[in-house]
């Protein structure tokens, strides 16, 4: 009988707010309000293997190509773009690419690539090996829901 006394008063009591003349019998916590909790979620991309490189094979005698697949992480859909700075060691026609150039939130892989067309190769020695020719840059945009 006290208990449904205490739980009647309980209830008529406004929320956020607890009016009892004795606390219950076992001292059990008793819920007064929940308070909800809310959060600014930021853009994020993530590049997992950065360690990847783009290795050349000769296509024909003047073109060379290479690709190496990115794997990416993200909380939003992006656009992906590239640029190259060749480093002066072979002078050419430079140009690079990102195959698919748009990818959904939660990420995936995508094929980016590196082209030479025209290479003067009388800059470096014959015979290196992994010559540092130049840097590709990948770009992200966020891009409004595919």
């Amino acid at each position: 009988m006290i208990g449904l006394a205490v739980a009647l008063l309980a209830a008529a009591a406004p929320a956020g707010e607890i009016k009892i003349h004795k606390w219950p019998c076992a001292l059990v916590p008793q819920e007064v309000v929940t308070i909800p909790v809310v959060m600014d979620i930021g853009y994020w991309v993530h590049i997992i293997n950065q360690d990847a490189k783009i290795k050349l094979s000769q296509v024909n005698i003047n073109q060379y190509q290479g690709c190496a697949d990115i794997q990416i992480q993200t909380n939003i859909d992006i656009e992906l773009s590239c640029s190259i700075q060749p480093n002066g060691a072979v002078p050419g026609d430079w140009s690079c690419s990102v195959t698919p150039s748009m990818l959904e939130a939660s990420g995936g892989t995508v094929e980016l690539c590196a082209e030479v067309k025209k290479p003067d190769l009388s800059k470096t020695p014959g015979g290196s090996t992994n010559v540092n020719v130049a840097t590709v840059s990948l770009k992200v945009v966020p891009v409004p829901s595919l």
